[in-house]
């Protein structure tokens, strides 16, 4: 997405990184003006190095939202971040998401090895952080989680937590024991963000009908409002690409 103040970029990630990284991306706000913003649930967490005026840099946990929140991006401000998936929190990073769930926390000077000056040109941010990211996965992956993520991510949140339990051969107790403790959400919650953000090409072309497995068209339009805030219509309007989210869709 690019308009005359705000620009956005995205990549996907290399093989090595597809199993725990969803993307790595960048926006700029152009302008004098701060950009008023919408953060809609993707059902990803992000690390977002922040460049503003003054030099102001810092690093950025950000962790899974619930709920639709107001945000700004600073006027003549830069963004450079990775959006993880789940089985990254273990694997990857060795953290426990729950203590972030719908905020942040910052990081330390330095981490990875990323400073201000990284944040002057994507392609070699991308190749830095990319390289510190292999140098961190940790072996022994268990196949149950990563099974249970990818049966997920593929589904788009659309079977059931017994259905998931029965392909993956993981009591649904466990799963939902280790869901809460490690991501601070049930796992039904989590795929009703996956099944949410599923829905949102749909609105953006203007179809305004359950596609994704709600139960019917009031279910549909309540699942909307709950992590956007607005009516699927409203959403689908978008005005001055307050929703990032849904501006960053390709058109189709």
């Amino acid at each position: 997405m690019a308009n005359d103040n705000l620009e956005l970029k995205s990549i996907k990630p290399v093989t090595e990184l597809s199993d725990f990284v969803e993307s790595i991306w960048m926006i700029r706000n152009h302008s004098a003006i701060p950009k008023e913003i919408t953060v809609l649930p993707d059902g990803r967490f992000d690390i977002i190095f922040f460049s503003g005026t003054d030099q102001v840099f810092h690093a950025t946990l950000r962790g899974l939202d619930t709920r639709p929140d107001q945000a700004q991006i600073p006027a003549n401000a830069i963004m450079f971040a990775i959006s993880f998936k789940l089985l990254a929190i273990e694997y990857l990073l060795d953290l426990k998401m729950a203590s972030v769930l719908n905020t942040g926390k910052q990081l330390p000077n330095h981490f990875w090895g990323v400073t201000i000056d990284d944040l002057h040109d994507f392609d070699s941010f991308v190749a830095k952080v990319t390289q510190a990211m292999i140098a961190q996965i940790k072996p022994g992956i268990d196949s149950r989680k990563k099974n249970l993520f990818d049966l997920m991510y593929a589904s788009e949140g659309s079977l059931s937590v017994n259905e998931l339990s029965t392909k993956v051969c993981w009591s649904s107790r466990q799963i939902g024991r280790y869901f809460n403790a490690q991501f601070g959400m049930s796992l039904k919650a989590f795929c009703n963000i996956l099944r949410f953000r599923a829905s949102l090409q749909q609105i953006k072309e203007g179809r305004f009908f359950p596609e994704q497995n709600f139960s019917d068209q009031t279910h549909f339009i309540k699942e909307i409002r709950k992590f956007s805030g607005v009516a699927p219509k409203e959403l689908s309007k978008n005005e001055n690409d307050r929703f990032i989210l849904l501006s960053a869709l390709p058109k189709k």
